[in-house]
């Protein structure tokens, strides 16, 4: 699917509703499944991702009713049971690498397959540990599809050599089913929605700066509401920040402090954004995010620990840093490589069609601002929904219509996303 975008001429005004985090919402199935009880899931995501965890945990046993599209009921003994056919994750590198920790650990094999994206990224991050733990897996040569045969686990001392949440949640829900304690240290705090939830959900579990430890524990299941997810409306924040008279309200959005880099760096370079209504919801905070445009940004260093915080936002934000004054240089970004695609690579290639100033390095990308976006060229989404979103954000700013291929990605992880720039567009004239 070939999608067309031109120059937005009026600024983007209103409220939205972000979808549901989807980061919590994959949580929310997995943990509720081997919890002990009945629960609600509130304001589940639609996206496929999730879907592709909640049907895979249907395989495993588990009894879930949809009671809308966003409403899901679990009804657990807090026991899974042995799929005669492969868990289908999808797309879903989340699904994976979490499910993986917690079929280890059981009585029975599984195999995991994927589509052809989710195919080529790493597993070796996740396998590597978890035979540390006496975990059994075939793959193929660290990739899917892999076949996990179910062995007693026994807690480890891990500590990773990259700061990545799926790979710790995939040790930790291990580690639910571990003799002993296990005990995860990472260089920065990754995303802390496994450990919020575990706690919420009665895990025995501590957190120390980088480190986590768990016990085994028994879940007990409770009611879940769920956030909207940040790392979806930093498109919206991005548009904000490069469409001229912007001055718009994201409501519901999760702003949990291990997600909440795209925030630091609007503010780093000078843009407007403002939390309203704080709350907090089953464990995650939350608020109502008002940005508006500010046409005197400036470009800012990302490196170090604000990566964690905001990896999956990184190619949005070389286009907001196309329009600020001065070089926006990331490091210690090499992860954009394992990504649905070489986020790095892809970033630089495409947006240079359409006169962004971008250098590519080993470990990130330089953008040299500011810049006139020409537009007049076809990008290449790389069956990748986060850079076929960015792209459309820096169309909206482009002189000449763009074309973006393979925009059809956008379903897997936001099916909304034009629906809610269209609500956008639509209250600004």
């Amino acid at each position: 699917m070939i999608k067309n975008v031109k120059k937005l001429t009026c600024g983007l005004r209103g409220e939205i509703t972000i979808p549901a985090d989807k980061s919590v919402s994959h949580r929310a199935v997995m943990f509720s499944s081997i919890a002990r009880g009945k629960c609600i899931i509130n304001n589940f995501s639609s996206g496929a991702d999730c879907w592709s965890t909640l049907n895979i945990f249907k395989q495993l046993g588990v009894e879930i009713n949809e009671i809308d599209k966003k409403t899901i009921k679990i009804t657990s003994n807090g026991n899974l049971v042995q799929s005669n056919l492969p868990l289908d994750a999808g797309n879903s590198g989340t699904t994976t690498r979490l499910l993986s920790g917690i079929l280890a650990g059981q009585a029975f094999d599984s195999k995991i397959i994927g589509d052809i994206s989710l195919s080529k990224r790493p597993m070796k991050r996740i396998i590597e540990p978890l035979t540390l733990m006496g975990a059994q897996i075939d793959s193929v040569d660290g990739h899917l599809p892999m076949l996990i045969r179910g062995a007693k686990l026994r807690g480890i001392k891990y500590n990773s050599p990259i700061a990545s949440a799926q790979v710790k949640s995939c040790i930790l829900l291990a580690g639910l089913n571990a003799e002993g304690t296990t005990i995860y240290s990472e260089v920065y705090p990754s995303r802390n929605h496994t450990e919020l939830m575990l706690a919420y959900l009665g895990a025995n579990i501590e957190t120390e700066k980088n480190t986590v430890k768990i016990q085994p524990s028994i879940l007990e299941a409770k009611d879940i509401n769920i956030v909207g997810d940040i790392s979806s409306a930093a498109f919206f924040m991005a548009a904000g920040m490069i469409v001229p008279n912007s001055n718009f309200i994201i409501k519901n959005v999760g702003v949990n402090s291990t997600r909440t880099g795209i925030i630091d760096v609007i503010n780093r370079m000078g843009g407007v954004v403002e939390l309203l209504n704080y709350r907090v919801e089953s464990g995650e905070e939350c608020a109502d995010i008002n940005i508006k445009y500010n046409e005197n940004i400036k470009g800012c260093v990302i490196e170090g620990e604000d990566i964690p915080r905001l990896i999956d936002e990184l190619p949005v934000i070389a286009v907001i840093a196309s329009q600020a004054d001065g070089d926006t240089i990331v490091k210690n970004a090499e992860d954009l490589r394992n990504k649905e695609s070489d986020r790095i690579k892809c970033i630089v290639t495409e947006l240079s069609k359409i006169g962004v100033n971008i250098e590519e390095t080993a470990d990130g990308f330089v953008v040299h601002g500011k810049t006139v976006l020409e537009g007049n060229a076809e990008l290449n989404s790389y069956n990748d929904h986060r850079l076929a979103m960015s792209f459309y954000v820096a169309g909206l700013i482009c002189k000449k219509e763009i074309a973006i291929n393979g925009f059809e990605w956008t379903k897997i992880s936001f099916p909304e996303f034009e629906e809610l720039m269209a609500i956008l567009s639509t209250n600004s004239r």
